[in-house]
C-alpha cells in the first residue's frame, strides 16, 4: 500500500511566505495550483504546501526528518534564515526549528545512526 503526504501550512501573506519557504527549502514551488497556493514536492509522493488562510496562520507544526541535518542547516543559513532552536533529545534525536513570518513551526530532525 502506497503512502502519500500532502501537508498544508496556512499563511497570512502569500507573497512573503513563498519567498521565505523558497529560502527554507532551497527551491521554487513545484506547482502553483492557484494564485494563493504553492506546493513543494519534498520527495516522491511527499508534498508540503502553503495556502493563504490568514484566519488559520501561525498554528502549524511540522517536522521533516533528513539524513543530512548539519548540511541542511548550513545551506539554509547561506540562504539567510536562522533557526530559533536546536535541540538534542535524550535518545539522540536532534531537531532544528525555524519559524515562518506567521509563527508556523518547521523543524528538521535527524535520528542517530
Amino acid at each position: 500500500m502506497a503512502l502519500y503526504l500532502f501537508a498544508g501550512i496556512p499563511v497570512s501573506d502569500f507573497g512573503v511566505a513563498v519567498g521565505w519557504y523558497e529560502r527554507l527549502l532551497g527551491a521554487t514551488p513545484s506547482s502553483r495550483p492557484h494564485e494563493t497556493e504553492a506546493v513543494w514536492e519534498l520527495a516522491e509522493n511527499r508534498l508540503l504546501y502553503i495556502v493563504q488562510k490568514p484566519e488559520h496562520a501561525g498554528h502549524s507544526i511540522n517536522t521533516l526528518i533528513v539524513d543530512d541535518l548539519d548540511d541542511r542547516v548550513a545551506q539554509i543559513k547561506e540562504r539567510g534564515l536562522e533557526p530559533v532552536a536546536q535541540e538534542t533529545y535524550e535518545n539522540g534525536v536532534r531537531k532544528t526549528t525555524y519559524l515562518d513570518p506567521d509563527g508556523n513551526e518547521i523543524g528538521f530532525g535527524a535520528v542517530p545512526a
